[in-house]
């Protein structure tokens, strides 16, 4: 059963310089396709997404588009609250708070809260994210809390949410690779690439990948018994 799908929304920036020599712009229509999705996960039954949106690494990138990133995420944080409450959606922010304004962590703060009673659909935007820091935080967590040996249901119960692991992971823009996104909840998920890149992947698109997901023997370490 498909209740988890996570994806990593690659390929903005190529598909802004591709139509107007602008990732910028590029960033905006992914917005759009990100708003979308929600609606045809919905359809489809799904009751829990998860996607990429600014990953530790992209602190690298120039420093215009970052800052920009940045604003067009709280905007839509501030925008989009009472469109997400008024659909049933819960909001879960995963990610570091470190390096974000004040306001961000602030907004950040005050849309879980207005969201956090919906029951119908969840949304887990992961923002300064990285599945290594998260472990890493993880075990410091459980280590300045005394414990002396650390299991998988300690980290497990330690991470930024505490949302069932995905069944389903895809990536568009034509990489083969994680890219550090959700490594340890990701240990069984199904893996869906596509070439097609993010501001361009529709409702088609995701019909494709969830049919191929149905079309697969998940036997997690196990042997089919006939």
């Amino acid at each position: 059963m498909l209740e988890h799908l996570a994806i990593i929304m690659d390929g903005n920036g190529r598909w802004g310089i591709k139509n107007f020599n602008s990732r910028i712009k590029g960033h905006k229509q992914g917005v759009i396709s990100l708003e979308e999705c929600i609606k045809n996960c919905m359809e489809f039954d799904i009751k829990i997404l998860s996607v990429y949106a600014f990953s530790t690494e992209n602190w690298k990138r120039p420093k215009l588009e970052v800052n920009t990133l940045m604003k067009m995420f709280e905007n839509y944080l501030i925008q989009k609250k009472a469109e997400l409450n008024k659909n049933g959606i819960k909001l879960i922010i995963s990610g570091s708070r470190s390096n974000l304004s004040n306001s961000l962590i602030e907004q950040i703060k005050n849309t879980e809260d207005f969201l956090k009673d919906n029951t119908k659909f969840t949304l887990n935007i992961c923002f300064n994210y990285g599945g290594r820091d998260e472990i890493v935080k993880a075990v410091n967590k459980l280590i300045n809390e005394g414990k002396s040996e650390i299991n998988e249901l300690d980290i497990s119960s330690n991470l930024y949410s505490s949302l069932k692991d995905p069944d389903l992971i895809i990536r568009t823009g034509g990489d083969y690779r994680l890219s550090n996104f959700l490594i340890w909840q990701s240990s069984y998920s199904e893996l869906y690439f596509t070439d097609t890149l993010w501001p361009d992947f529709n409702k088609d698109d995701l019909k494709k990948a969830i049919d191929s997901f149905y079309s697969r023997k998940r036997r997690f370490g196990g042997l089919d018994v006939k």
